[in-house]
Order: structure tokens, then C-alpha cells, then sequence
């Protein structure tokens, strides 16, 4: 015996990671294999896996039902913080990424100025664009019918 609604869930979030590597190549024409298990880009598994979830409450259990008003606060915490909150430390890092150059131009290698660089850069990939978590909640939206469906047989 398992978790259908689980099943589900993450049969869509393993959907949405997997889609990400040719969505990359469209855009970039690179294989980037690191897209697979990485965060960020198009579609957004977060949102594909919690509406994935909500959309098999719906269907298993009804609009009405706790465990569909569970799935669906989860869903909008986690689409809300995806696009907003995620998406701006990403774009945060990019500016402390682009710091060392910054300070490099400002300081024009003045003797007696000493800046460190960072050993490592941050990751600018954390959150999604709208776009993303909404292709991510459509992919997710048919998975987590289609999961239901399969559970009625």
C-alpha cells in the first residue's frame, strides 16, 4: 500500500526537474545536466509537486475537503515564496557576485587598496520567474488529475 496523492506529488516535481535540461537547451543551446537536480528555471517543480497535490485532493477528496485546503495554503506559501522571496536572494547574489569586479573598477588598482576576493560565488538560481511557477502549476495541475484518475480504476 502507498500514498497515491504522494505518488503523485512527486511524480510531478521528478516531471518538472527532468523537463527543465531540454527547456534549458531551447533557450541556451547547452546541455546543462545540472539542471536536473538544480533549483530554479522553467518549469518550477515546487509549484509543479504542490499542485500536483492540491489538484489530487480536489479530484479524490473535493473542493470542501481538509486535505484539499491543506495542499492549497501549502501551495501558495511555497508559489508565493518561490517567486518572491527565492527569486530576489537570487537576484541579490548576482549583485554580490558582481561586487569584486565592481570594487576592482572603483578602486582603478590604487596601491594600499586591498580587496579579497570571494573564493566563491553565490548561486543566482534560487527562484522562479511568474512564468516558471506558472508552467510548473499547469504541468503539475495535469499530473495530479491524472493521478487521481488512475486511482479511481
Amino acid at each position: 500500500m502507498f500514498n497515491r496523492g504522494l505518488v503523485t506529488a512527486l511524480t510531478a516535481v521528478g516531471a518538472a526537474q527532468l523537463l527543465k535540461l531540454p527547456m534549458q537547451y531551447v533557450r541556451t543551446s547547452e546541455w546543462d545536466t545540472k539542471k536536473i537536480i538544480g533549483s530554479g528555471g522553467m518549469p518550477s517543480s515546487h509549484s509543479s509537486g504542490v499542485t500536483a497535490l492540491a489538484v489530487y485532493s480536489a479530484t479524490k477528496y473535493g473542493v470542501s475537503s481538509p486535505e484539499f485546503a491543506i495542499a492549497t495554503m501549502l501551495g501558495l506559501v511555497v508559489m508565493y515564496d518561490a517567486m518572491n522571496i527565492r527569486r530576489h536572494a537570487g537576484e541579490i547574489a548576482i549583485q554580490v557576485n558582481d561586487l569584486d569586479v565592481d570594487v576592482e573598477k572603483l578602486s582603478g588598482h590604487h596601491p594600499g587598496i586591498e580587496h579579497k576576493k570571494r573564493k566563491e560565488r553565490l548561486k543566482e538560481t534560487l527562484g522562479h520567474q511568474p512564468s516558471e511557477v506558472a508552467a510548473g502549476a499547469v504541468l503539475g495541475a495535469i499530473i495530479g488529475f491524472l493521478g487521481a484518475a488512475v486511482g479511481k480504476r
